[in-house]
């Protein structure tokens, strides 16, 4: 058992048996499904609009090379530059070429899970470098010294006592400032720092191939004014971002903001196709896109998995599943948690090391169902543990007892042999461990079903 393994099961056993963090997610979790009911009702015929999502992105995967190269001459057409990053370290040392080229000192950051993927912030501020982030939930796990909990929602763990207690903790306003007091004070507080920002770095929602444009979906307007403050725009995002046409974005972007918030359509959407242009009052002087692959090529490489790069980031699955909604995001131990992060995370970080997320789910398909581009999560699951069997990332007790289990199951002299108390007794010893502490192991009955069918046909029994 590796360490990563080890501690995943013990944060989970901790917050699965915290009631308090799991009446929070619980209550954010449950205003979401409501909001998401109302959205729904926007649609006709939502389900022909998944199918086509479905295929449209899909189809972006397949073709994901032409459609890069073509992104890319477009952008570089409208003035902007393209860096390719085969990994987190190639990404952040570009980044670190472009803010010492600009004398950059002061960052302001919008959502963006690509940047905690290659740990953006704490590279910067080993660097001497300030970077602040300017969505309110992201600020506030920032300040709290943590690590986004969810997708959509980075402080979805947090009550709004919580965060009220944070904020007179770190900034001295009263314990009891309410979420609107709260909202002001941050509000204010970053309005200088856009000002006086040297950088802005986003992520893309959608970046398309047919126009060089990256598109970017928020709520707060910040995200804005990260991109047209600052003289140098850098952007983040995964090469599995790109949507072949903008004429896409029509379905796109309604699905994202229904599945996401339950909103019809997100309160801010922005087309950038590059840096400001001769003419053009606002914008940066200087914009840069980073193609960031991060072992995304290797989920590409999957017959089954590659359909997992179709994912639009909407939180859907994270907020419909049942290990989610026990465990909670930041037991995962990684960026992307939930059912999509299940599946992504073994080839982006290491299958011997992770493989344990695709084992923790309960297969009960919630996540495929409320997928609005179709992806088959829990089938994709499977599909990992068994490509985890295959490269032989497995114990030698994981592969004693299959063997065992296996040869008795084969034989009906094996399994007809000892009584039940004898089989309850093994099991007891074998499996308790493995079972966990706080969950009854299933007894096996006095008779098996062989014995029962033999009985009912000789009319013993009725």
């Amino acid at each position: 058992m590796t360490e990563i393994y080890n501690k995943f099961k013990l944060d989970a056993r901790a917050k699965a048996n915290d009631r308090e963090h799991r009446q929070k997610i619980g209550f954010n979790i449950n205003r979401y499904d409501e909001a998401v009911i109302r959205g729904k009702q926007q649609y006709a015929n939502l389900e022909l609009a998944r199918q086509r999502a479905a295929h449209l992105k899909y189809k972006a995967i397949v073709d994901l090379e032409k459609n890069l190269v073509d992104f890319e001459a477009n952008f570089e057409r409208n003035g902007g530059k393209v860096i390719w990053a085969q990994d987190g370290d190639d990404a952040l040392r570009e980044i670190d070429g472009i803010l010492l080229n600009h004398n950059a000192t002061r960052i302001v950051k919008s959502k963006t899970m690509v940047s905690e993927e290659i740990e953006l912030n704490d590279h910067l501020e080993k660097m001497g470098i300030e970077s602040l982030e300017t969505d309110l939930g992201e600020f506030i796990v920032q300040i709290a010294g943590e690590h986004p909990y969810h997708i959509v929602t980075p402080a979805m763990h947090k009550s709004k006592e919580d965060v009220a207690k944070l904020f007179n903790e770190k900034y001295g306003m009263p314990a009891n400032s309410s979420p609107e007091q709260i909202t002001a004070f941050v509000r204010k507080l970053l309005r200088e720092k856009f000002f006086f920002a040297d950088v802005g770095i986003t992520g893309a929602n959608f970046i398309v191939a047919d126009t060089g444009s990256v598109c970017l979906s928020e709520n707060e307007g910040n995200g804005l004014l990260s991109m047209s403050f600052p003289r140098v725009h850098i952007v983040i995002a995964g090469i599995e971002k790109v949507i072949p046409s903008f004429k896409n974005l029509d379905l796109f972007w309604p699905l994202l903001a229904t599945h996401g918030t339950g909103q019809n359509v997100t309160a801010y959407n922005s087309i950038i196709s590059g840096p400001r242009q001769d003419g053009e009052i606002d914008g940066p002087k200087e914009m840069y896109v980073i193609l960031l692959d991060n072992g995304r090529s290797e989920v590409l490489a999957r017959k089954h998995q590659r359909r997992a790069l179709s994912c639009i980031r909407c939180g859907a699955c994270l907020n419909t599943c049942p290990v989610y909604k026990t465990i909670g995001g930041h037991a995962y131990g990684t960026t992307y948690s939930g059912p999509i992060g299940s599946v992504i995370t073994p080839w982006l970080k290491g299958m011997n090391e992770y493989k344990h997320l695709s084992f923790a789910s309960s297969l009960c398909g919630s996540c495929t169902e409320v997928c609005p581009v179709k992806i088959n999560l829990h089938e994709l699951l499977l599909y990992n543990r068994n490509d985890s069997v295959k490269l032989r990332y497995f114990s030698v007790f994981d592969s004693v007892s299959m063997y065992t289990w296996k040869t008795i199951m084969l034989k009906r002299k094996w399994m007809d042999f000892g009584n039940s108390k004898i089989k309850n007794l093994v099991l007891n010893k074998v499996f308790t461990g493995a079972w966990g502490s706080r969950r009854q192991l299933p007894e096996i009955s006095e008779k098996n079903f062989k014995q029962l069918w033999e009985e009912r046909r000789e009319g013993k029994i009725k």
